[in-house]
Parts: structure tokens; sequence; C-alpha cells
């Protein structure tokens, strides 16, 4: 059971960064005005395009279980540092901060997730496990 809750768990996490990457890309020009109105003016087309990168590649690690911890540094080198900028309730007006709370803790709480997954691995389900028991000849 614990072995097909890890898969479950590795899938949950690795979609929101999926997502998130399929929505920096489609609303591209979109993203990077969100961008400028949180004071990130300097090369954004370097920086969307890297991020994009970091959250494809991060995502698809975590998801098929192979190099996780890359997978889960790259999400984290994006991850943390946007939840502190998009998500910094005590910045906000009054009636906002509730929301951008929840926001940033639901951020936080995904942030645990991957240094769960980082400290124990990807679990049985894995390409990794499943390189690793392959007898090629």
């Amino acid at each position: 059971m614990k072995d097909f809750i890890d898969l479950i768990a590795r899938t949950f996490l690795s979609f929101i960064f999926l997502y998130e990457a399929y929505d920096s890309i489609f609303y591209f020009k979109k993203t990077k005005e969100m961008m400028t109105d949180y004071g990130i003016t300097w090369n954004q087309d370097m920086l969307l395009v890297g991020v994009i990168i970091f959250l494809l590649i991060g995502g698809i690690l975590v998801l098929i279980g192979y190099r996780v911890g890359l997978g889960v540094t790259m999400l984290l080198i994006y991850w943390i540092p946007v939840t502190f900028i998009v998500h910094s309730w005590w910045q906000y007006p009054e009636e906002m901060k509730r929301l951008q709370a929840i926001m940033f803790m639901k951020n936080i709480a995904i942030t645990g997730g991957l240094l769960m997954l980082l400290v124990n691995g990807a679990g049985r389900f894995s390409v990794k496990r499943l390189f690793a028991t392959t007898n090629v000849n």
C-alpha cells in the first residue's frame, strides 16, 4: 500500500508543476506582465524560459521517479522564491491578507511534500527502481 501511495503522491506533486509550466507557456505574455507587477523586470524572457524548463524537467523527473533529487531541487529553486515573492501576505492590504496567507501556507505544505520526497526517494513504482531491477544482458 505504501508504494502505491508514494506513486500517487509523486503524481499529485508533479501535476501542479507541470500545469504551471503549461500555464506559463500558454500565457507567456501575461506571465511576463505579472512578473513586472511583482518587480521582476531583469531579463524576463530568459528567466521565464528557464523557469518553464525547470518546471517541465523537475515535474517529469518527479512524476516518473527518476533522479528525484535533481527534480525536487529544480522545483525548489523555483518554488521557494516564488512563494515569498507572490504570496508575501504580510505586504498585502488587509482584505487580501487572509487569502494570500492561505496560498502561502499551501505552498509551504507543497515544499514539505517535496522535501519528504527528497529524503525518502521515489519508492518502488519508479523508473529508477525499474532500471535497478531489470537485468539487461
